[in-house]
């Protein structure tokens, strides 16, 4: 084992920890004051559920050695056969553990933010632990798992995805569609205002975002090498590049750039380059940036053309920001992609990889959201949503507007 690809992936580890409050910060800012708590401790619940999941039998499940193409074995239920001495290639199996779980509990909180304002919390935590078993360690087995008993995306179909543009941000993109759908739309969408109540907590949340989407992606590389330092570059590059491309869309359509535009667009670009860090050069990182900023500014208005509610557009960033990243490597792919030389063969392995993920994904939540829908209930009542499921949730509200001289005239006018 190697002490420095292992100070790495701890790092990483925390890293990728880190973008769990940050989605939290980018989420919350993005909704009405009245529902910033609920949104943010739907990210924060995923810190607390899946770590559990995780040893007792997730790891198990996405990684253990004894299983097959589609689900791992149970040789690591609850951690077992696993010591300090244990490696997984060049680091400590445990710091793989650690490192992995990261990618666990941020797929699981992407999903939320298609169904912010109108969900219960108890049904979320149901949903949650239901979905993650049944599609996030299954998905993560075919993805991430290349061992002799790997899943069959890593090692049958061999595209490629170097951090999870498939097992993370289409999955979540998917179910967070599903369960839109489920859910149907928030009490005067279309009709009232639902401006982000505080901006800059989106800048903030996607700061930190992009600060620990560098474990994330150079991460992946599981070792302090070459490759992480491609990878490392790439993130840097596209995620900028995506930027440029959101904002230009913006200022064609509305002559003006935004700055909840300019977070979006980092968001989109650094879903766009989590598949193809390890694949591409900066200068076509570039180009895939740029792509994705463009696309997915244009994509976040499908809601309103189709019909369905997505709250903070999961669907139009992440969903389709993986998908643009995904497909985007059978072209740019340094030696492999139709660009470079390379044959179809690559772009349709990306293709059946891409979309088995998202119809695995779409169909097994839609499922899942339907039966807690009809048991116990995933909407809270109107009421209670005009009221604000802060206060009905979770017995508190963020911000004490009475506690101030003037406060009941900022009141009256939010």
């Amino acid at each position: 084992m190697d002490t420095g690809d292992t100070a790495w992936i701890l790092a990483s580890s925390a890293l990728v920890l880190l973008m769990t409050p940050g989605l939290a910060f980018f989420y919350g800012g993005m909704v009405r004051s009245k529902t910033v708590l609920n949104m943010m401790m739907m990210s924060f619940s995923a810190l607390a559920i899946v770590p559990v999941l995780w040893v007792l039998y997730g790891y198990s499940f996405a990684f253990s050695p004894g299983g097959n193409q589609f689900l791992g074995g149970f040789d690591r239920l609850g951690l077992q056969n696993i010591s300090v001495d244990t490696a997984y290639g060049t680091i400590p199996e445990y710091v793989f553990v650690a490192f992995q779980l990261m990618f666990a509990i941020i797929t699981l909180a992407l999903i939320s933010g298609a169904i912010a304002d109108r969900a219960k919390f108890t049904a979320w935590i149901l949903f949650s632990v239901i979905w993650i078993t049944i599609v996030y360690f299954p998905v993560a087995h075919w993805v991430f798992d290349f061992g002799d008993d790997g899943g069959w995306i890593a090692t049958k179909l061999e595209a490629v995805d170097f951090a999870g543009g498939t097992a993370v941000h289409i999955n979540a993109g998917a179910a967070g569609l599903a369960l839109a759908l489920v859910l149907g739309k928030r009490v005067g969408w279309r009709r009232d205002p639902m401006r982000p109540h505080n901006l800059p907590f989106v800048l903030l949340g996607a700061g930190l975002l992009w600060f620990g989407w560098f474990g994330f992606n150079a991460g992946s590389a599981v070792g302090a090498n070459g490759l992480a330092g491609l990878a490392f570059v790439n993130t840097a590059v596209a995620t900028g590049a995506a930027i440029i491309g959101w904002l230009a869309v913006e200022f064609f359509r509305d002559k003006k750039g935004t700055s909840l535009g300019a977070a979006s667009g980092a968001v989109a670009g650094l879903v766009a380059i989590t598949p193809a860090a390890g694949a591409l050069s900066p200068f076509g990182s570039i180009f895939l940036g740029l792509v994705a900023g463009v696309l997915c500014a244009l994509a976040v208005g499908l809601k309103y053309k189709l019909g369905y509610d997505d709250s903070l557009d999961v669907v139009g960033v992440h969903l389709v920001g993986g998908l643009v990243g995904t497909l985007l490597i059978g072209l740019l792919a340094v030696g492999d992609g139709l660009f470079y030389g390379g044959s179809l063969s690559l772009l349709g392995k990306q293709f059946v990889a891409a979309f088995v993920v998202l119809a695995y994904s779409f169909v097994l939540t839609y499922a899942i959201g339907k039966l807690i829908d009809v048991t116990i209930g995933f909407r809270v009542s109107e009421e209670d949503e005009v009221t604000g499921i802060d206060q009905v949730e979770h017995l508190e509200t963020a911000y004490d507007y009475g506690s101030s001289s003037g406060g009941s005239n900022l009141l009256k006018e939010l």
